[in-house]
This record gives structure tokens, C-alpha cells and sequence, in this order.
């Protein structure tokens, strides 16, 4: 019901969306120097803002045609190379002279598209051979592929690092740091020959008994039925996944928006106020983040679900009582991936404790093939975006890879 409330209501604002994009576009070519008018300015900005209230169930581009390497500019080609119902594993294929280390990125799947780590992956690019996790929307995959749950996204990991080939390593960005552990631990037992050479867990709720956020409280606050009963919905007519039971990814986006409403009134107001300016720089900024932000994908409802009750209610992994395909796992296997864990000081999503948790239970790595690092002055997005990760922490990223392919 409540899918097809929000899918009508999409459905009915369309066309005053396309109206207010038609008007502000014909005033745009019919106004010529009246349009510098401060009255016609804030008349755009007002068009503009109506234009944008919206969310898109498509996945942008990652945008990335080229990057520097070494002295030259490359040409970038994003190819699928394994592609599967629930997800495609992308390989941004660059001409170069040199073999670089293959890393996979595994993004997470919390309602935004893999391209939300497009900063991320241009930061890695220059130096690394880079292939990404392209999770599907899942209103979009139909009943017929089956299940998604915690198991089969593991066994992704799992079937695309061994697409990538032995010598490849990993590097996780929040929600799939538990995934990613277990796919190691997994590959490990089985001496599977495409284990990791390198771990990299960031931002992630490895352990979230430690410094609860409000995410993390709102997970343990209601049984799990409560959320299978008010959070879960079911894909409408109209769509490829119709009939498959989803958390919606406009419910994701509301409830983070919810935590932080002021923040994100506060930009909705600058925004008008530099489009109505003239300030097109600033502006587009905003709006970069934000068409990013506002693309959302459903998740099934079966991997949501078994990740509020395997991660955030029963703490399995930290506990040591975590299963794949009903067999116990046992992190002590993991001896040759080397793991780096990294926090932002002010992350209010997985606050400081809960990656690092990943050290205590990786208890077999050799000191030479653990290290931690705290980012200063960040939140939770700054560990992977931004001018520290690009200045301070992907250098550590590099250099744990780089270490770890010697």
C-alpha cells in the first residue's frame, strides 16, 4: 500500500515538474536582458526548485571518462564483467603501460546506487585497477531471479572477486564491511585461491555494541516483525520486480534526511538563494550532491531485514556466531589478507568502535598485517569523499595496498 501511495503521488507532481522545467526554460530563451531582473532571478530559482523536488529510481553516471596517470590523461571505460540479477560487478578499464593493483569496491546497498562512491573511485583510479559493485534496484529485478538475502550478497563478493582473479584486494565502504569480513573469513576456510590480498573495511558496523548511534538505536528499538510490518512493501504493477517485497529506497531517504532535517533545509535555502543570485558555481555543487543523494534503489526485503537482525539486533558477527549457508564461521582463517580499518572522528552513522572491531576478531593476522587509522575532523561520508580522503586517507589506502601486493 504504501508503495503505491508514494508511486501515485510520484505519478501526479510529473507533470508539474515538466511545466515548471518548460517554463523556466522558455524564460530562459524569450527573456534576453530582463532575465537578469532580480524578480525574474528568484521566478527561475522558485521554477527551478519545483523542477527538482523529486527522486529518481536511475542510476547516474559515475561520470569519470578520463584520469591522469603518470604524465598522460587515459580514456576510462566502464565495461560489466560478470554481470548477475541482483548486481553487475563494473570494471573501469584504462589503457595503461603498467599492471596496477585490481581493487574491488564494494559499495553499500542502504538505498543510493554504487555511484554514490564516484569520488571515491576517481581518488582510486589513477593508480589502481578499478572494478565496483553496481548493485541493481530491486524493483527492477523480477520475481523469477528468487531471493537477495546476507548469504547471497556474500556469495557476490565472493563470485566477483574471483571473477577479478587470485591477487586482487577489497576495499569496503559502511554497510558491507560485515559482507566483505565474512567473504574473507569464507574464501579463507576454503583456501579459495582468489582470497584478497588486502582488506579494506571504512566506516562499517562491524560491532554496533559500541557507541550506539541513533541509526544503530532506531535497529534495536522495535522487534524485527515491527519492521517487516511498517517498513517492507511490495513493488507495484508496472515494473519488472512487481510483487517482490522491498524496503523502498525513499524510505531509506527520508529517514536519513530525518536525522538531519535542519542540515538539509539549511541547503535546500542556499541553493535558492545562489540560483536567484547567479552564483551557478556554488549552486552546482549543491545540486551535484543532492542528484546523487536523491537516487534511490529499493533494497530486497529479505537482505534488510536478516542485516537489521544479523548485524544490529543479534550482533552475530561480533559474537562469534555468525553462519553461511548454515555453516559456522571461523575468522581465525583469515592468516594472508592484510586489514586496514578506518573511522571519521564525528561519523554519527558508525561511530569510533565499531570498525576497528574488525581487529579483535581477525585474531590470527600478524601484527605487520593489521593497522587502524581515526580520521580527524570528518563525518561519516568524509571517510571516503572529500578532501581528507583524497589528501589523508586514501594515501593510507595506498599504501596498504601497496605493501600488501608486494
Amino acid at each position: 500500500m504504501i508503495y503505491a501511495a508514494y508511486q501515485a503521488q510520484a505519478d501526479l507532481f510529473d507533470p508539474v515538474r515538466m511545466a515548471a522545467r518548460f517554463t523556466r526554460r522558455a524564460l530562459g530563451t524569450t527573456m534576453n536582458g530582463f532575465g537578469e531582473s532580480p524578480f525574474i532571478r528568484n521566478f527561475t530559482a522558485a521554477l527551478e526548485m519545483v523542477e527538482r523536488a523529486g527522486l529518481s529510481h536511475a542510476r547516474p553516471s559515475f561520470g569519470v571518462d578520463r584520469v591522469p596517470v603518470g604524465n598522460r590523461e587515459v580514456e576510462v571505460i566502464e565495461e560489466v564483467a560478470l554481470e548477475l540479477p541482483f548486481g553487475s560487478l563494473l570494471h573501469f578499464r584504462k589503457d595503461v603501460d603498467q599492471p596496477q593493483p585490481r581493487i574491488l569496491v564494494v559499495a553499500p546497498l542502504s538505498g543510493h546506487f554504487a555511484t554514490l562512491l564516484q569520488d571515491t573511485v576517481r581518488t582510486l583510479l589513477p593508480e589502481n585497477d578499478v572494478y565496483v559493485t553496481d548493485w541493481a534496484n530491486a524493483r527492477d529485478v523480477p520475481l523469477s531471479a528468487g531471493r537477495f538475502g546476507f548469504d547471497d550478497y556474500v556469495e557476490h563478493v565472493i563470485r566477483f572477486l574471483e571473477a577479478i582473479g587470485p591477487g586482487g584486494h577489497v576495499l569496503a565502504v559502511c554497510q558491507p564491511c560485515v559482507q566483505v569480513l565474512t567473504a574473507a573469513a569464507v574464501m579463507a576456510q576454503d583456501d579459495n585461491p582468489a582470497q584478497p590480498l588486502s582488506m579494506t573495511l571504512m566506516a562499517g558496523p562491524v560491532d554496533t555494541r559500541v557507541s550506539p548511534t541513533k541509526v544503530n538505536e532506531l535497529a534495536t528499538s522495535k522487534p524485527l516483525d515491527w519492521f517487516e510490518k511498517n517498513l517492507i512493501a511490495t513493488v507495484p504493477s508496472g515494473f519488472a520486480g512487481a510483487g517482490r517485497r522491498v524496503y523502498p529506497g525513499f524510505v531509506q531517504v527520508g529517514a536519513f534526511m530525518a536525522m538531519n532535517l535542519d542540515r538539509h533545509v539549511k541547503a535546500h535555502v542556499e541553493l535558492f538563494e545562489n540560483l536567484a543570485m547567479g552564483e551557478h558555481e556554488k549552486a552546482r555543487t549543491t545540486k551535484s550532491f543532492y542528484d546523487e543523494y536523491f537516487a534511490v534503489l529499493d533494497l530486497a526485503a529479505e537482505f534488510y531485514l536478516e542485516t537489521i537482525a544479523k548485524v544490529f539486533q543479534e550482533h552475530e558477527l561480533p559474537r562469534g556466531v555468525l553462519t553461511y549457508r548454515g555453516e559456522k564461521i571461523d575468522f581465525r582463517a583469515i592468516r594472508r589478507t592484510a586489514l586496514l580499518t578506518v573511522e571519521g572522528e564525528r561519523d554519527d552513522i558508525c561511530a569510533v568502535g565499531q570498525t576497528v572491531a574488525a581487529q579483535d576478531i581477525c585474531t590470527s593476522l600478524r601484527p605487520h598485517l593489521r593497522r587502524h587509522h581515526m580520521q580527524a575532523g570528518v563525518g561519516h561520508y568524509g571517510v571516503f569523499s572529500g578532501r581528507r580522503w583524497k589528501g589523508q586517507v586514501y594515501p593510507l589506502v595506498r599504501s596498504h595496498v601497496l605493501a600488501s601486493d608486494a
